[in-house]
């Protein structure tokens, strides 16, 4: 994506960019801090933001605390992700009405909103990115999908502060948005309360046509630069991809999968709040007058019993083998399939695993194995 400028955004005039998204007829969703956590909701107004407020992450633990600052994005990222806008968790497919012997099929129109998702932190810049891959570019797209993306605008904001499950650096998605974005802001504490502001479409452009804002100076550019070497250096964990993909398919029968299934509860936690992982499954209901019949399309996870069944039962019965799946699906069959890891250094499936397994430590552990295994046989 070509970078069209680089402008600076008043904190004083945060809002007039808001008020700019919702006056073009967007349907602006960014981060807000409710019951205890910082979630994605419809925001209007800046102080829907969580203002001086942070997130203490670790594995099975979370807790928004306050700040000594007045930043706006002083926070990493939520148990939600934007992945809840563009492939719902609960959608109508189609509706059948019976009427004597005559049966109409009623297929379920999706209108979506034309969404500015605000706060986009780069991890799930490149989350959408991989959502895009999967729903959109095969031979036959998601139609709903594409009916939320296609109206999406993107404001990034770049990371100000690591957390102790982020591994965006190891991953190449983060801190500092590279693409895949319309506008990308760095909050800049030092001095003035100001915003660096990337441009990266033309659609980003005409929407800061109507907005305050000065051109960035060379100050301006040094100190973002400074946050975010900063925030790259600081990161909670790391995970080394180099060899990975071998090591998991070559230990597929390694007596550590089971290690971790005796830990995992398989509650699907970590695939729900996964913003990468798209799996659906399908329910058919029937009113009490079997005149009526609906099927709905659920988000489902690869941890549930029911989600590899076939004729005759489930082919991935067992605990450890449904986590098999998911972690080498997400560090290495998905690289097979789509040409990147499943993976974006988030960190959500340590914070919000209830047991706190953390996939950078399991990956560390089959990488060694490998490593030692190979040593054996030379």
């Amino acid at each position: 994506m070509p970078q069209l400028s680089r402008l600076v955004l008043a904190r004083d005039h945060l809002q007039n960019l808001l008020d700019v998204l919702t006056a073009q007829g967007y349907d602006v969703i960014g981060p807000t801090c409710r019951d205890g956590a910082i979630v994605l909701d419809r925001i209007g107004s800046v102080s829907d933001l969580p203002e001086g407020l942070t997130d203490r992450q670790e594995a099975a633990a979370y807790r928004v605390a306050p700040r000594a600052d007045k930043a706006l994005f002083g926070y990493v990222v939520g148990p939600t992700s934007w992945k809840k806008f563009l492939h719902k968790s609960v959608r109508s497919l189609w509706q059948a009405d019976r009427a004597g012997a005559r049966l109409t099929i009623l297929p379920q129109k999706d209108s979506p909103p034309k969404y500015a998702f605000f706060g986009v932190r780069p991890c799930d810049v490149k989350a959408i990115e991989l959502l895009d891959k999967a729903l959109l570019d095969g031979d036959h797209p998601d139609s709903a999908y594409k009916g939320r993306r296609d109206g999406t605008l993107i404001v990034a904001v770049n990371c100000g502060q690591a957390g102790g499950a982020c591994f965006c650096a190891s991953m190449n998605t983060g801190p500092r948005a590279t693409e895949g974005y319309d506008l990308a802001l760095t909050e800049i504490l030092t001095g003035d309360h100001r915003f660096l502001v990337e441009v990266g479409t033309e659609k980003g452009a005409a929407v800061m046509a109507k907005v305050p804002n000065s051109g960035a100076t060379p100050a301006d550019l040094k100190a973002a630069d400074r946050i975010l070497e900063n925030t790259a250096q600081n990161m909670g964990r790391d995970l080394d991809m180099g060899g990975l993909k071998t090591a998991l398919y070559d230990k597929a029968g390694d007596a550590h999968w089971e290690e971790i299934a005796a830990r995992c509860l398989a509650c699907g936690n970590c695939t729900m709040s996964c913003p990468t992982c798209f799996c659906t499954t399908v329910h058919d209901t029937t009113d009490l007058t079997t005149t009526r019949a609906e099927r709905i399309q659920l988000w489902d996870s690869c941890f549930s019993l029911e989600f590899s069944y076939i004729h005759g039962g489930s082919v991935r019965q067992s605990v450890m083998s449904r986590y098999r799946q998911w972690m080498t699906h997400k560090l290495a069959a998905w690289d097979d399939q789509f040409g990147a890891p499943g993976c974006v250094g988030c960190g959500r499936c340590i914070v919000w695993c209830p047991v706190g397994i953390d996939i950078t430590d399991e990956a560390k552990v089959f990488r060694l194995h490998e490593v030692n295994t190979q040593g054996v046989n030379r």
